[in-house]
């Protein structure tokens, strides 16, 4: 029998909630609001949280100074293209483990783990000399590679846990049928597991799209990123916080939309199986 819940605790966890959903918001908000301030109302003590003068002038200001369509542009093509990149080849990677696993398959899931638990920076100095002799250095292909590879691992897990769900079963009637391995892949594996790969996508596209390290390091104008666009806004003459706050905001925002309309697909995918 299942145990009661009282209202007390009910709104004991709800305030909870509400308690660790603002305290994750804030630094958001804060940053929403310092965009919209001058630099000297910016670094005031103590802070004004609404009672400033309002202006648009940092937006103007970093539209100015810095290519924002370039920006967004390079972000958008290489978000997507790692993706994509990366689930083409995680998908067969991930089927071949979930339905023909070896005795080795669970020491390669967890040596590709493991690899995520690197820091970025013990790679950096292979990756920039590999980058610099091939020619990839501050190009939409390099960062694209680098990317895919940096959140390969994440891919290849995230289908494996998913297809692991799917009954071997139907696959096994489709091969009777005379489906070819990649007829099975396509058009039996694929449509039952769109929730898991349209997760999984999503969650990529995040992590690329919030990808500094690389993107920084490995860019300078041509390729660069929005990521890269707000670390031009620190400067040795110090930081501008409204004008740094301005970039940040244009930044995130397209991310924030896509977020936010995506979130049910991602919230399911992530926490439920194929065929629940």
């Amino acid at each position: 029998m299942a145990r009661g819940v009282t209202t007390n605790r009910k709104l004991v966890f709800t305030a909870i909630g509400w308690l660790i959903g603002l305290t994750l918001f804030f630094p958001i908000l804060w940053t929403f609001l310092t965009s919209f301030k001058t630099e000297g109302e910016a670094i005031a003590m103590p802070p004004s949280f609404l009672s400033f003068d309002w202006t648009l002038e940092n937006y103007l200001t970093v539209n100015d100074r810095s290519d924002y369509f370039h920006h967004a542009m390079n972000s958008v093509v290489i978000s997507l293209g790692s993706t994509a990149l990366g689930l083409l080849i995680a998908i067969p990677a991930a089927w071949s483990m979930a339905f023909t696993p070896t005795k080795r398959t669970k020491d390669i899931l967890m040596w590709m783990l493991s690899t995520k638990m690197l820091p970025a920076v013990g790679v950096l100095v292979p990756i920039t000399l590999l980058f610099r002799d091939t020619g990839l250095m501050d190009t939409r292909t390099g960062l694209v590679i680098v990317l895919m590879l940096m959140n390969l691992p994440i891919i290849v897990w995230m289908l494996f846990t998913y297809f692991k769900e799917i009954p071997g079963e139907i696959l096994e009637a489709a091969r009777m049928d005379g489906a070819t391995l990649g007829k099975e892949i396509v058009y039996v594996l694929a449509p039952m597991a769109v929730p898991g790969i349209a997760s999984t996508l999503l969650l990529n596209i995040i992590l690329a799209w919030n990808e500094a390290f690389w993107t920084v390091l490995l860019t300078t104008s041509n390729a660069a990123p929005l990521t890269a666009m707000i670390a031009q806004y620190s400067s040795p003459e110090g930081l501008f916080w409204s004008k740094l706050s301005a970039a940040s905001m244009l930044a995130i925002a397209p991310i924030l939309v896509m977020g936010w309309f995506s979130q049910k697909q991602l919230v399911r995918g992530l926490t439920f199986g194929a065929v629940k």
